[in-house]
């Protein structure tokens, strides 16, 4: 295949090897372009490709600094764009099909291109880059500059075009946003101006968006101030506040997707909606196109929003997910929507060749179909991607001329080593992971997901087909290999099983066993020698807790098949001893790590720390572990983790690393004799690496990229090629007749499994083999449903649950005889006393299990605890926090008051102490005010009072006195309205406060908020007080209560009255402080009580059980008394009530039988009950008035405390109201601080607007000059050339006098016609090169290096130049002569002048004197002053008479003055009174309102009207129905007026007139 000639350049070996690049596979993860109308072009991993769309030839470009980033063509030019990714990446130019560099564009990027796109005419290139520049570039892509750039921080764009039609446009779009960038050009100055298009909404409509900055109209509010813009209430005062939007503004638009430009310099869009806009190229304003539907939407078509189009005449193409590709036919503001073509998989890009006779189709997988117009449209497949990237690869063998590819999702393909074309392909339809070829058959093995092994039946490369399936187990297979010799397949799974299999398909893949390693195995290799019969297997896994890597070695022999029942257990497990298993670890950690052929050494790759290193095995054999440290250490230049592994000959050891670089090292010495790098770090590196067995063939996988390469020696020494190719010879000699066996078996077999898992390709019904045995099938059958080492383990199980079956039952027999037994003795353990009962543990027969269970419990409970136990102490944790902010930190707690008999709750104020910095600052401002306050004193005393000072200061003292009395009074006795709130009513002092009317400066509205907020705070430290007072009121009235409700408790006892007694309590909202403890009722569950606390409770009770029965057994004393007189030593009064007279005895007997002394006897207990009775019933009586006293008493104190708690309820109102009051003046304040803020920053930002406006006209400004220079300087030119023209156009005839005049006629046509590119041609045959011989020192260079070229040089000869100094010699001292004079004369001239303005100003001055003698003043006074002899005595009469004037004046205004002061006091004193009569009246006023509110609102509640109202209503509406009915009657009779009279009409009409004769 083609290469470039750079490539070809750059990738070269060491020594007398190197490689070179065969192709490349790879699928297009980017869009694909056209090159020309015949080639494509993609790029995949470090490479581009180009692909012939008629003879489907590739060709392949390769960067040589990695992975390619984007990429761009240019048609008419033929070339290719793209970038790479690196840190200051660039830009390389290539031409097609040369492939030879044209430019390397080197910019200011720091990490990335995003977007590249060359314009449609001229030699432009334009660049976007990512974070951090987002810069916009434009190129002259020939010669290798930036004409300009543009930067927009923080703007992705996902696409980017030039207009076709004009090269000065450019479109840019992402997800959010369309801008149009102009590009102006000034003689070689290239600018860049852009414009944005406002998107429609998300449901089309437009969104009429306000300017912020400098809005149309803003209310105004005559109250508050000015309305300023959010840009100044934001605060912005920079570049920020030209792109601030607030969030009301900020309305979801449309989102685009794709954008393409049409023959008209219009744009369309298609949208994440659904819509199609369309962008007006001249004032760039977006449409939205109406969509026509003609037809009813087909079943299975879900475009929803297009993902690609492409501009047709007349519309566009597109298509997204649901594989169709319309076309949208446009006309006007509406569009319709037509089938184009349908393709298999959704679309995601379209493009036109250039020629538009061709349309690129690209799907969403990679795929490339080509639709050709014409009579007869064709679909052509170009290009057929495989389903993701590649997992695996390996050569077919031992041909070498095919290799195969594996993906995740089961896709396998087999492609040709000669030109790269896919051959086949099968799909498995399960997720795999791993692919080996047999060096021994035509078979493959795959590995999958689900942890099951398939094998391919490879005979025919055209149609590969899946024979078999061994499900080994469920766990994934990570690793497959065969040994060189082909015998076995090695399976390792993700969790540590190897697993053997007979690599022969005669041998149906049979499942040797499987040998236990370390987990997360990283390589599995092997070593099998053509004379030896055995096959080394060495696996690599890591120890990460150890930071090292574990080798497990064993040996498989060669007759294992024929004794594999030896060498495994019942479950499959292969013995260790048997296959001579060894371990080994490493100092360091491995990445990969193979053995030598020798099996003496082994070479692994270093993955922290780059080097190779290679270690020998110990001769004697070890138990345990061995540590291996390295015999031989090579630094390696390829960094990050990598792949090791060997040639097919062993004397090579190939290495690819993250790096992408791919080395040849040689085994002894490891030097590296070929290197190279055809992948990248970016995109990981390499993955695997594979060598074809004869050596000439390297597959490499690229990790990350999907780039499959396959490279090829370009030039092999003499003995490294021979080497190879001869053992390759021998091998497969070796190998001819196990290989013919196999085929043949396997060309005779057409399927192995009837019911494999296998692709489309395979049947699912086909005959078994004749070889295959009935045992087998079923075999096959069994063991299909679950994994082979389950099957393994039960049938183990089986076979042991037969052999000791019979053992089993016994032993269950007498375990239920002995639980029996066990039982029995139990019941019996609880029959027996305590002291011979035993511990039910004592019966357990299994300690140690008993042991092991109570250990679990335990470590359950203990974990159970502990969790409970931190999540108690996060909430404990959170309930601190809580506590400490709003309980702890609170200097008055919030609590609540509550009536006893009202429903009045009040709460008083909730107040933090405050901090030493709020009282430091307090402070500092009331003592600057004191000193303000003092000053302003002192100023006006000085000002006002200092005339009078010495006469009237005992007379002002008093006055002084007395104002400050009545002011305190007034104080006292009146809101002071002019102060804004009620604040001194709590007697807080406000006369250091400033007048709400002289706050203007900044610092005094903020020491105004700081006295503000301290009076607030003294306010409720105020109500605070009277709270605490009331709240000791009602402790104190709770306390009285229950002390009386202890007597009233014994007189309802005593009177036996069984009523309920009112005991009040306090509310948990009275004492807050209660809901931070919990009491032991409010506990719901059981409290848990340890062992030991449980004893300790019970000693405790059986101790005090003692001493109550001691104490009673010698409290005699106690018992006598209770006996005989009831426990009390004397009657009281309260037991009179339960005293009872006992009856005679002989009052049993009838009343006929007693006796005359017991008829005396009854008598006398009739007289004492009696007196009993009257005694109780006085008793009674005087109980039942305390019991009616006291509970009067307690009505009437907690009736009062109820008053009291009214009382406070109205000052905890008033005292919300002054809090609101001030916290209302802080409010205003704070506003006005922020209008000031406002105020700042919009100044500010006018200030910055005018500034960057002013920078942008100077450049502007600049910009223009320097057109118009350029401008004057073509002018120039061009009429110089006009000039020549005309002159040569006169002289032209003049030139050819002696031709005859038809010849020069034809001549002169000739000449007007001429191409200026002749006379250019004409001038350069002119100017010949040629070869001059210098004197050395004569010539002086710049910067003291030789120059080559002279193109600004003129020859010409010496004497002239000599000539021509000697003329500008003599020119300039005549010159100089000149200058001087004329310095003398502009000397003369400035002195002149000078002389002539100092006249003038002369001259004005005494024009001014003169004309303000002419405007003097001349009054009488300095008339008498002049006329006057005596004008001083005069003058002294005069004083001496005002002198007396103001004496008296003085006099009668100071008796004035006193009798006005005594009238403003008595004025005052009258003036407070009425105030306060004003006062008490509005007071009563405003109850008397709430009164009639309260009764309108019941009333009208009520529904209920007066009589009179009624009866009023009723009348009125009579008389509006009167009125009515006889305004109706009214315009009837009218009616009826006019029909008589048309009636009358009528009638005359018709009736006969008889004329007179």
């Amino acid at each position: 295949m083609a290469q470039g000639r750079e490539r070809e350049e750059n990738i070269t070996g060491a020594g007398s090897a190197s490689l070179s690049v065969r192709w490349v596979q790879g699928f297009p993860k980017q869009t694909v372009h056209f090159i020309n109308n015949n080639t494509i072009c993609y790029s995949s991993g470090n490479f581009i490709v180009f692909i012939n769309i008629e003879t489907k030839k590739e060709t392949v470009l390769q960067c040589m600094n990695g992975i390619v980033g984007v990429m761009a063509t240019n048609t008419p030019c033929e070339v290719v764009a793209f970038s790479d990714r690196k840190l200051k990446p660039l830009i390389y130019i290539y031409s097609f099909p040369g492939l030879t560099r044209k430019a390397k564009l080197k910019g200011d990027v720091l990490l990335d291109y995003t977007l590249l796109s060359f314009s449609y005419c001229g030699t432009y290139l334009a660049s976007y880059s990512s974070l951090p520049e987002f810069e916009l570039a434009l190129w002259n892509w020939e010669s290798g500059v930036i004409l300009c750039k543009k930067s927009q921080p923080g703007v992705d764009v996902s696409q980017m075009t030039f207009n076709p039609m004009n090269w000065h446009q450019l479109c840019l779009s992402s997800p959010s946003s369309v801008t149009v960038w102009t590009i102006e050009r000034s003689n070689q100055k290239h600018y860049l101006k852009a414009k944005s298009v406002k998107l429609p909404m998300e449901d089309g409509s437009v969104f009429n968006e306000r300017d912020v900055i400098f809005p149309d109209s803003l209310p105004k509010d005559l109250i508050y101030g000015p309305v300023l813009p959010l840009t100044a209430i934001a605060g912005l005062v920079g570049e920020e506040a030209d792109t601030f939007r607030p969030k009301d503004d900020l309305y979801p638009s449309l989102h685009p997707i794709m954008h393409c430009w049409t023959s008209t310099n219009d744009i369309y869009i298609c949208c994440e909606e659904g819509h199609l806009l369309e962008i007006s190229g001249e004032n760039l304003k977006a449409s939205v196109l109406n969509k026509i539907e003609d037809r009813p939407r087909m079943e299975g078509r879900t475009l929803i929003s297009p993902i690609t189009m492409a501009y047709q005449k007349g519309g566009v193409l597109a298509s997204g997910i649901d594989g169709f590709v319309y076309s949208f036919i446009i006309k006007d503001s509406n569009y319709k929507v037509e089938d184009f073509l349908q393709v298999e998989e959704p679309v995601e890009h379209l493009m036109f060749s250039p020629s538009y006779k061709m349309l690129l189709i690209q799907t969403d997988k990679g795929s490339v179909y080509i639709y050709t117009f014409g009579e007869e449209p064709i679909l052509d497949k170009v290009l057929e991607a495989c389903d993701g990237k590649f997992q695996a690869v390996d050569f077919i063998a031992p041909t070498n001329e095919y290799c195969m590819t594996l993906t995740y999702s089961g896709e396998i393909c087999v492609w040709c080593l000669e030109d790269g074309v896919c051959v086949s392909r099968i799909y498995l339809n399960t997720p795999t992971t791993v692919l080996a070829c047999s060096p021994s058959s035509l078979s493959a093995a795959v590995g999958t997901v689900g942890g099951s092994v398939h094998f391919l039946d490879i005979l025919n490369v055209e149609s590969p087909e899946a024979i078999h399936e061994a499900f080994l187990s469920e766990y994934s297979v990570q690793h497959l290999l065969y040994d060189q010799r082909g015998m076995y397949l090695l399976a390792g799974t993700a969790e540590g099983y190897v697993f053997v299999l007979n690599a022969n398909p005669s041998s149906l893949f049979d499942v040797l066993g499987f040998v236990e390693v370390g987990k997360g195995i990283l390589q599995i290799s092997t070593v099998s020698p053509l004379e030896i019969d055995i096959v080394e297997v060495m696996v690599l896994s890591p120890l990460p807790e150890t930071g090292r890597s574990r080798l497990e070695i064993f040996v498989l022999p060669k007759i294992l098949p024929q004794v594999s029942a030896s060498f495994v257990n019942e479950r499959g497990r292969m013995k260790d001893e048997l296959i001579h298993k060894f371990l080994y670890e490493t100092e360091h950690p491995l990445s990969s790590a193979v053995l030598d052929f020798q099996s003496n050494r082994i070479y692994g790759l270093c993955s922290e720390v780059p080097y190779i290193c290679s270690y020998l095995l110990p001769q004697k054999e070890h138990s345990g572990i061995c540590i291996l440290t390295p015999h031989q250490k090579v630094q390696n230049k390829q960094y990050g983790p990598g792949v090791i592994s060997l040639s097919l000959h062993g004397l090579w050891l190939i290495t690819g690393a993250q790096c992408g670089t791919l080395c040849i090292r040689d085994i002894h010495t490891l030097e590296t004799f070929a290197r190279c790098r055809s992948h990248s770090h970016q995109g990981h590196g390499i993955q695997s690496v594979r060598i074809s067995m004869d050596g000439q063939n390297i597959l490499v996988n690229g990790r990350d990229d999907g780039t499959l390469v396959c490279l090829r020696w370009r030039r092999l020494g003499g003995h490294l090629a021979s080497e190879i190719f001869y053992y390759n010879q021998q091998f497969c000699t070796f190998l001819s007749n196990t290989m013919e066996e196999e085929n043949s078996y396997l060309s005779r077999s057409k399927s192995l499994d009837s019911k494999a898992q296998s692709a489309h390709t395979i049947n699912e019904n086909k005959n078994l083999s004749i070889d295959t045995s009935e045992e087998d099938l079923v075999q096959d059958d069994n063991t299909k449903k679950i994994p082979w080492m389950q099957q393994k383990s039960q049938e183990a199980i089986s076979r042991e649950i037969k052999l000791f079956s019979k053992k089993r039952n016994e032993i269950k027999t007498g375990i239920k005889a002995l639980a029996k037994t066990v039982l029995t003795m139990m019941e019996e353990n609880e029959t027996v006393d305590y002291i011979a009962k035993l511990e039910d543990q004592e019966f357990s027969l299994d300690l140690e299990e008993l042991e092991r269970r109570q250990n679990e419990s335990e470590k359950e409970v203990a974990k159970i605890r502990n969790d409970v136990e931190m999540h108690n102490l996060a909430k404990r944790y959170l309930a601190e926090l809580i506590k400490e902010e709003c309980w702890n930190s609170m200097a008055v707690k919030g609590r609540a008051l509550k009536g006893f008999h009202i429903p009045y709750v009040v709460e008083n104020f909730p107040m933090k102490e405050r901090t030493d910095e709020e009282l430091k600052e307090v402070n500092r401002i009331l003592h600057q005010r004191k000193i303000e306050t003092e000053c302003f004193k002192l100023r006006k005393e000085i000002i006002e009072v200092q005339s009078a000072f010495i006469l009237g200061r005992k007379h002002h003292e008093e006055d002084d006195e007395e104002e400050e009395e009545d002011t305190a009074l007034r104080n006292s006795n009146l809101p002071n309205y002019l102060f804004g709130s009620l604040s001194t009513d709590f007697g807080v002092k406000t006369s250091l406060l400033s007048s709400q009317l002289e706050l203007h400066t900044r610092e005094e509205k903020i020491n105004q908020i700081i006295l503000l907020k301290d009076i607030i705070y003294k306010v409720k430290i105020v109500f605070n007080n009277e709270f605490d007072a009331a709240y000791k009121q009602k402790e104190f009235e709770i306390a009285r209560v229950k002390e009386r409700n202890v007597r009233i408790q014994e007189i309802i006892l005593d009177l036996e009255l069984g009523e309920s007694i009112w005991q009040p309590e306090f509310d948990d909202s009275e004492k807050p402080e209660r809901t931070l403890v919990v009491e032991n009722n409010e506990i719901s569950v059981q409290k848990h009580v340890k062992p030991w606390q449980k004893a300790k409770i019970e000693l405790l009770d059986t101790h005090k059980m003692e001493q109550w029965h001691q104490s009673q057994a010698s409290d005699t004393r106690n018992r006598a008394l209770m006996d005989m007189m009831g426990g009390v030593l004397e009657v009281r009064k309260e037991d009179i009530l339960r005293m009872v007279i006992p009856q005679p005895a002989f009052m049993a007997k009838p009343d006929a039988l007693w006796t005359e002394e017991e008829r005396k006897q009854f008598k006398d207990y009739e007289k004492k009950v009696k007196d009993l009775n009257e005694e109780k019933d006085k008793y009674r009586k005087s109980l039942d008035a305390e019991l009616k006293k006291l509970q009067n008493s307690i009505q009437e104190s907690t009736q009062n405390f109820d008053e009291q708690l009214k009382k406070l309820f109205e000052r905890r109102v008033k005292a919300e109201m002054v809090v609101n009051q001030e916290e209302l003046k802080i409010n205003n304040l704070v506003f006005s601080l922020l209008l000031d803020e406002e105020l700042s920053s919009r100044e500010t930002f006018l200030n910055n607007y005018l500034a960057r406006k002013e920078e942008e006209k100077n450049q502007t400004s600049e910009a223009i000059r320097k057109a118009r220079e350029d401008l004057d300087v073509y002018k120039e030119n061009y009429d110089n050339l006009l000039a020549e023209d005309k002159v040569l156009d006169r002289s032209f005839k003049k030139e050819f006098s002696e031709l005859p005049s038809h010849q020069v006629d034809a001549l002169y046509k000739l000449f007007k016609r001429r191409p200026r590119l002749q006379e250019e041609k004409v001038k350069f045959q002119l100017n010949l090169t040629i070869q001059i011989l210098l004197k050395q020192g004569q010539v002086e260079l710049e910067n003291f290096q030789l120059l080559t070229e002279y193109s600004d040089a003129i020859l010409i000869n010496r004497n002239i130049i000599e000539d021509l100094n000697s003329v500008i010699r003599t020119q300039g001292q005549k010159k100089v002569a000149s200058m001087m004079v004329s310095k003398d004369i502009h000397k003369g001239i400035f002195q002149i002048e000078w002389e002539h303005k100092k006249m003038e100003m002369e001259m004005e001055d005494l024009n001014q004197k003169a004309w303000d003698i002419q405007m003097l003043f001349f009054s009488r006074e300095r008339q008498k002053y002049l006329n006057e002899p005596n004008y001083e005595t005069l003058i002294a009469i005069q004083i001496g008479i005002m002198e007396q004037t103001i004496a008296a004046l003085d006099k009668t205004y100071k008796k004035n003055v006193e009798n006005c002061k005594k009238l403003l006091k008595k004025l005052g004193k009258f003036s407070n009174q009425k105030d306060v009569a004003n006062y008490t009246l509005s007071c009563n006023l405003r109850e008397e309102l709430v009164a009639v509110s309260e009764r309108k609102d019941i009333c009208n509640a009520m529904g209920s009207k007066l009589t009179c109202e009624k009866i009023a209503e009723e009348r009125y509406e009579n008389l509006m129905l009167q009125q009515k009915l006889t305004n109706i009657s009214k315009e009837q009779a009218n009616q009826i007026s006019i029909l008589q009279a048309e009636v009358e009409r009528l009638r005359m009409k018709t009736f006969p007139a008889l004329l007179p004769v």
